[in-house]
């Protein structure tokens, strides 16, 4: 039997007719001070022997714990808890917690290292203070135990970017996709354009958008194209960290243009080189000139609700974000949006950054092979292609999912070029951040200066020049050693 413990049941109003994706938290930073007391490299928990064979109810009598993020990955996972349940004999035991208050809950729970919850939904940015401070455990070392990983769990089916999203090897300053796994994909995203077809046929807007200067100037042409009140492009613009990694981190990467690199054995901010400053500049004007009316109060659900109702003619944003706007009967623009790639950077180059929702083991779990077991089954094949034709997976990180034919032919019905433009985006997506801890508390002050680029009250030159320099002070104690920081084993 499944015991649910806490569920917030979502209330669907006016402009959320479809499932409110919590494509990323603005809230729930993780405490980083808890996360830098980090606990040694071994497990908290011993993960227990080899087995002759797999066997599904290896773990047969056992009960675990879950906690989750209400999301529309979380909805497909709790719908088939039963069958896992049945098939398995473990009772599981699920909490689902709203996402302005997840990760708080999740970080308190973690460093209590009881033992619960036994695994957790997680966010790829968040996993860099998680498996540094211990509480995540390594799962290559699962998967090298004999017996322990289901023959027909197939790693190599994952699209190679998103598997890579979740490695890291704990080295201050290496990039994701090195060292062990700590989390298997459940789901994830990358960066495009959605925009009202009408608005864009009104206008005469030519598409695929050459450069940033023709997006920003398109944008600036669709202001008022819809009457009072409407313009031309929403993107976030909140003071928090989730504003960074959907536009302007994907457009620093085509830009040739990095947030950190390693310098004299330190973290040193990058985000003050010649072609970031030309970037933010560019992206600054189109903001101003083509952008939304209070921009820095705007996080995902605003603009979805503005390309819903008709206000905002596109979005640079999660490409799930304009699929749910699209879905029949979600809004008032329903059936008028479709998708296309990004600008291309100055050298013809396009790319994202990406987003993953993962699941992963706590360290400290006492019944780590019931809570693999669990992994495994709720992000094997089987299950992701359930979820992805029931609309909740859309963005599903295994090829053999995203290929299927009627899969496919459900992307279609919704939006015709959405298949077409995810396997795109699928090759040159990946985590163009840098791995480190203190990311949120980097990122956040971020947001905090392009609020200001964008109001005038600085200039992209002096306000990355001078983030730079505040971010070197406090980087300067973090020293780049080459070693492992910490984690789980």
């Amino acid at each position: 039997m499944i015991h649910r413990l806490y569920d917030i049941k979502l209330v669907l109003g006016r402009h959320r007719r479809c499932h409110p994706l919590a494509l990323l938290a603005g809230a729930g930073a993780l405490s980083l001070a808890a996360a830098a007391c980090g606990s040694s490299g071994a497990s908290t928990a011993s993960a227990g022997p080899a087995l002759k064979t797999f066997s599904w109810t290896a773990a047969k009598g056992q009960t675990i714990n879950l906690m989750l993020n209400e999301h529309n990955y979380e909805k497909a996972l709790v719908d088939q808890l039963p069958q896992f349940e049945k098939q398995t004999g473990i009772t599981v035991h699920y909490e689902v917690i709203p996402e302005e208050t997840y990760f708080t809950k999740l970080s308190t729970a973690l460093s209590s290292k009881n033992g619960s919850p036994d695994a957790f939904m997680t966010g790829v940015y968040q996993m860099w203070s998680y498996a540094t401070a211990g509480y995540m455990q390594n799962l290559s070392a699962l998967l090298s135990k004999h017996g322990w990983t289901s023959p027909s769990y197939d790693l190599s089916d994952y699209i190679p970017g998103v598997l890579a999203g979740d490695r890291w090897d704990l080295k201050v300053g290496d990039p994701a996709g090195t060292g062990p796994l700590w989390a298997l994909p459940m789901g994830w995203e990358n960066y495009v354009i959605t925009y009202n077809k009408k608005a864009f046929a009104k206008a005469g807007i030519k598409l695929p958008f050459t450069s940033l200067q023709n997006l920003a100037s398109a944008a600036a042409k669709l202001k008022g194209w819809n009457g009072p009140g409407s313009y031309g492009i929403c993107v976030r613009g909140y003071r928090g960290w989730g504003t960074i990694h959907p536009d302007v981190m994907s457009l620093m990467n085509e830009w040739g243009a990095t947030d950190l690199t390693i310098k004299n054995g330190h973290l040193h901010a990058a985000m003050d080189s010649p072609q970031a400053i030309a970037m933010t500049r560019t992206w600054a004007q189109m903001v101003r000139n083509g952008g939304e009316p209070g921009f820095n109060t705007y996080d995902w659900p605003q603009c979805q609700t503005d390309l819903g109702d008709g206000k905002a003619a596109m979005i640079y944003d999660a490409d799930i974000l304009g699929f749910f706007t699209d879905l029949p009967g979600a809004y008032a623009t329903s059936g008028s949006l479709a998708d296309t790639s990004p600008p291309p950077g100055p050298n013809g180059k396009i790319s994202s950054n990406e987003w993953i929702w993962s699941l992963a083991m706590n360290s400290s779990s006492h019944h780590k092979l019931a809570t693999w077991l669990l992994m495994q089954w709720m992000t094997g094949k089987q299950h992701d292609l359930w979820g992805a034709l029931h609309g909740l997976l859309v963005d599903n990180p295994r090829e053999s999912v995203a290929n299927n034919p009627s899969f496919i032919a459900y992307e279609k019905k919704v939006e015709p070029g959405y298949h077409t433009l995810f396997g795109k985006m699928s090759k040159v997506a990946a985590i163009r951040f840098t791995p480190e801890p203190d990311f949120f508390q980097a990122a956040t002050e971020w947001a905090s200066m392009l609020e200001n680029i964008v109001a005038g009250s600085t200039t992209a030159h002096a306000g990355l020049t001078s983030l730079a320099h505040s971010l070197d002070t406090t980087m300067a104690t973090v020293p780049v050693t080459g070693h492992m920081l910490s984690g789980s084993s």
